[in-house]
């Protein structure tokens, strides 16, 4: 199969619609439809009005912990010297170029201090973000495949895709494992977790953690790296090691949700 898919959805010269901005825009959207959703079944009764009411005004800072830590993760982890040099192109959030890692830190800080200054138990959130996440991921990963990004390494396998706008190669489409995995496979488990069985809040955020690591250290195996970065140490991708710190941050935090239990 050869890629030819383009960017742009709806090309007015004026204004340009991409399929990349649509992904987070919906994501969203669906996110705080689900998110809501999830409240209503697992949060007790006697709280239940006041999480949902504060989830609706948390949706804003998830917003700019996703778009701040997601850019600037991308910047200082993935390509800080040309951001630095050309410090103007940071705000083109439009032609890509957004971490999960990052974005990731930039959400649990802004839902932990949104729930500390609304004297709220940030867990609930956590593990509601974490329900919510993976679709969002789904539609950002077949974004990235859209954009032609994070490819894959070559391969010879009947469902390897050609990038033309990359070259002649035909390729894993790494994208669409990652949406699979990272997407479809672990919205399934997360949900079946939360709602069908009885965990204390957190267990399900390290689920989380430790299972999306997991797949991504997998579908890394298949994606071309960075070409200025390559492998770090010759054998391992920063994908990979980024994944491996949040796995290692999951266990920390398991401890911490033990610790706090037992006192």
């Amino acid at each position: 199969m050869v890629h030819n898919f383009d960017p742009v959805l709806i090309n007015l010269g004026f204004i340009k619609i991409h399929w990349y901005s649509l992904a987070y825009i919906f994501g969203i959207l669906f996110g705080w439809w689900y998110g809501r959703f999830i409240i209503k079944k697992k949060v007790k009764a006697k709280d239940k009005e006041n999480y949902i009411r504060n989830f609706d005004d948390l949706i804003s800072y998830i917003i700019i912990g996703v778009i701040v830590g997601g850019r600037l993760g991308y910047v200082i982890f993935y390509n800080y010297s040309y951001f630095i040099e050309q410090p103007v192109e940071i705000f083109k959030l439009w032609e890509g170029g957004m971490s999960f890692h990052g974005g990731l830190i930039g959400v649990i800080i802004s839902t932990y201090i949104f729930s500390k200054l609304k004297k709220l138990n940030y867990k609930i959130y956590f593990d509601v973000i974490c329900c919510v996440a993976p679709i969002g991921i789904f539609l950002g990963r077949v974004a990235n495949f859209i954009n032609s990004e994070l490819y894959g390494i070559p391969t010879e396998k009947p469902w390897g895709i050609i990038f033309p706008k990359i070259d002649n190669l035909t390729r894993h489409p790494s994208q669409l494992y990652e949406a699979f995995l990272e997407g479809i496979i672990l919205f399934i488990l997360i949900n079946f977790l939360f709602l069908k069985k009885s965990l204390n809040y957190g267990v399900t955020s390290f689920i989380f953690l430790v299972f999306y690591g997991i797949f991504r250290i997998i579908v890394e195996q298949f994606r071309e790296p960075d070409k200025h970065i390559g492998y770090v140490l010759n054998f391992i991708s920063l994908g990979s090691l980024l994944s491996i710190a949040m796995i290692i941050f999951a266990f920390i935090f398991a401890s911490k949700i033990n610790s706090n239990e037992k006192n």
